[in-house]
């Protein structure tokens, strides 16, 4: 499921303030990323059902990892984890609306958090 409209996408930010702020937010990056792409991800644990919000983005200057590195995000996901295959996005699933607001709310606390960190020129 994407989040549209959210005013993340192909927002430029700096990589460590924008780790930072999603770990704030209780985002894990993890080993989720290579020199040109990242992947921050909430996890949302429900009885037998794994859900991920995953925010990502790539390097639109520098490399990622580097502290001048600066992050493109794309549009948020919400996907649903399948052993063993791994996580699906489909519009065929269906996900829990407490799940969906959830995520739109956290969506939103870290849009608010990136507008008050300083412009990526």
């Amino acid at each position: 499921m994407k989040f549209e409209n959210t005013g993340l996408d192909e927002q430029v930010v700096d990589f460590t303030l924008l780790t930072e702020v999603m770990k704030e937010n209780g985002f894990i990056l993890a080993g989720q990323w290579d020199y040109e792409r990242v992947t921050y991800d909430y996890k949302f644990e429900m009885l037998q059902d794994v859900y991920y919000l995953r925010l990502q983005g790539y390097a639109a200057e520098g490399e990622v990892g580097h502290r001048s590195a600066k992050i493109k995000l794309l549009t948020p996901l919400l996907g649903k984890h399948y052993y063993p295959h791994g996580v699906e996005y489909g519009e065929g699933e269906n996900f829990p609306k407490n799940i969906i607001n959830r995520s739109e709310q956290l969506l939103k606390n870290v849009k608010k958090a990136l507008s008050n960190l300083p412009d990526v020129d």
